[in-house]
């Protein structure tokens, strides 16, 4: 939670207490449900939360914007991002129904009111969005591949190694916003559909 703190000191207290709830929320969940490997549940606000709120320091997006979370799973990046821009709108999406459910609980206990969930394959996916974001889903071609159709633009987090340069693609590394080693080799990706 600190490091939430030392990287976005403009917070409201809202926010904070949003944020500092989910240690206990994702612990409770995780226990009952896997959605975070066992194993990094203790780094769950580095690998996790700062790892998705990476998208905010990346390519802020404005009030008013409708953002698709594809294969949102457990909830990231769409519920830190969620908290972190309230004035936005977030359809998080799974293809599996308990990753769903457990975001449905995260995102009531947290009292969530621009956040919906859909269980279903991004392949049935027929609304529009301004921005379709993206973690630890699937290779970048196939991100762009399902979300030509209903966005304008994905921004999705990647490994640095993993990204072929072009174009259309912006990237910035997550180093140049957050210190801790998990980030040197991790970027925001954005591509223009």
């Amino acid at each position: 939670m600190q490091s939430i703190e030392r990287y976005f000191p403009e917070l409201t207290e809202r926010q904070r207490r949003q944020f500092a709830a989910l240690d206990e929320l994702y612990r409770t969940w995780n226990a009952r449900i896997n959605v975070i490997s066992r194993k990094d549940i203790d780094a769950l606000y580095e690998h996790h939360v700062l790892h998705s709120l990476g998208i905010a320091k990346a390519f802020p997006l404005a009030d008013g914007t409708r953002i698709m979370d594809l294969g949102t799973g457990g909830g990231f990046p769409g519920i830190p991002l969620a908290i972190m821009m309230p004035g936005a709108h977030f359809h998080l999406v799974d293809s599996i129904g308990k990753k769903i459910r457990v975001c449905n609980e995260v995102i009531a206990a947290l009292g969530l009111d621009n956040v919906t969930t859909e269980w279903t394959r991004v392949e049935n996916m027929h609304t529009n969005y301004d921005v379709v974001v993206s973690r630890a889903v699937a290779p970048i071609e196939d991100l762009i591949r399902w979300s030509k159709p209903l966005a304008k633009r994905l921004i999705c987090l990647k490994g640095t190694k993993e990204i072929k340069e072009n174009k259309y693609i912006e990237i910035k590394p997550l180093s140049n916003f957050f210190q801790e080693e998990f980030f040197q080799e991790k970027a925001a990706v954005s591509v223009l559909l």
